[in-house]
């Protein structure tokens, strides 16, 4: 390399931004022993504290929690009193940090890059080789984390904003119909619609017995199991029924043949009924993506959501940005005729299909 054409200055920033990266890899491990041993929570609403406070009111060692609140106060987290040497969680971070039922409550999603560690011996076979990497191959991290970072921000949005936004998907609900949740996972969107509309019955249906099971626990402690079913199907092989509402909850980019889960849905979809399409916000073009947002979902696109897909076959692998002229491509190969946006979030896209 002919280090005389090196621009250091560049080299200095772009190390600096590849420790800045690591130095988010380091806080997200104390983000997430944060959450679990109670240390946001004994700091949301209380002021300033000291360690010796923090520590005590979450039951805690003193000297390892110190250092956790330097390193916390460094990052920007939390407040550094230098005068009364205390430390303050703002109300603002607490929405973030503190509060489990906050759309913004972000802890759980660190559960993920965790799997993805301990799944790195998987990830580098599947690149060398091609092979596929099923949902139920990674860490049991993986899908616990993945739906509570997802749970929140569909409580906020889905009953509230998505559905009001379909044509009179509502009133449909409220009389009853039979709705069917594709890739339901842990079922909270299932259970999140069943609570809402207790004159329609969900079926909930995804291949990941474990995510199953822990769906069907849920509907149970929720006192939802008169009117929820959890079934393992693929999503061309679901109960063959007439729905009013078909369901894809970030889920289709995921499927190994989307187009053959998109004409089931046809198949099975009710006269008047309607399909309900949640993806991962993208633009159409890689270059537009070219964000926070895009680098996370092409980052978990790449160890997640194309190796499930070609484990199931990989007739076309979406991808996690896959945009919406791609979606819209294979709703109208399957024979649906009304493809429309509803509804967006910075980090969702929402659509509306009718045949």
């Amino acid at each position: 390399m002919d280090t005389s054409t090196i621009d250091m200055a560049r080299v200095e920033a772009f190390t600096m931004r590849a420790i800045g990266d690591a130095t988010a890899g380091y806080t997200g491990v104390l983000v997430s022993l944060g959450h679990k041993l109670g240390l946001y929570k004994a700091m949301a609403g209380a002021g300033p504290l000291s360690a010796r406070e923090v520590a005590r009111r979450a039951g805690c060692a003193e000297r390892y929690v110190r250092e956790w609140l330097n390193a916390q106060a460094a990052g920007g987290y939390l407040a550094y009193h230098a005068t009364s040497d205390t430390y303050e969680l703002s109300p603002e971070h607490a929405l973030v940090l503190a509060d489990e039922d906050s759309p913004v409550f972000i802890p759980p999603a660190w559960e993920v890059p965790a799997a993805m560690w301990f799944d790195e011996p998987k990830a580098l076979e599947a690149f060398r080789t091609g092979r596929g990497v099923a949902w139920g191959e990674h860490d049991a991290r993986m899908a616990c984390g993945i739906a509570a970072f997802y749970r929140n921000g569909y409580r906020a949005s889905l009953v509230a904003q998505w559905l009001p936004a379909l044509d009179g998907v509502v009133a449909q609900l409220e009389a009853g119909i039979a709705v069917a949740d594709i890739g339901c996972g842990h079922g909270h969107a299932t259970l999140l619609m069943a609570e809402a509309f207790p004159r329609s019955r969900f079926h909930g249906f995804d291949t990941h017995a474990a995510s199953l099971e822990a769906a069907r626990q849920a509907a149970a402690a929720a006192g939802l199991a008169d009117r929820t079913f959890f079934a393992q199907a693929r999503a061309d092989d679901y109960l063959d029924q007439r729905y009013g509402l078909i369901c894809f909850f970030d889920t289709l980019h995921d499927l190994g043949d989307p187009v053959a889960a998109a004409r089931h849905a046809a198949r099975t979809l009710a006269p008047g009924g309607t399909v309900l399409l949640v993806e991962p916000f993208a633009h159409d073009r890689v270059e537009d993506n070219l964000t926070p947002v895009g680098q996370l979902y092409y980052s978990g696109s790449s160890l997640i959501c194309c190796a499930h897909a070609i484990a199931e076959g990989g007739q076309l692998v979406l991808g996690a940005q896959a945009g919406p002229q791609r979606l819209e491509q294979v709703f109208r190969k399957a024979g649906f005729s009304h493809f429309r946006p509803a509804a967006q979030t910075p980090f969702n896209l929402v659509f509306e299909i009718r045949r």
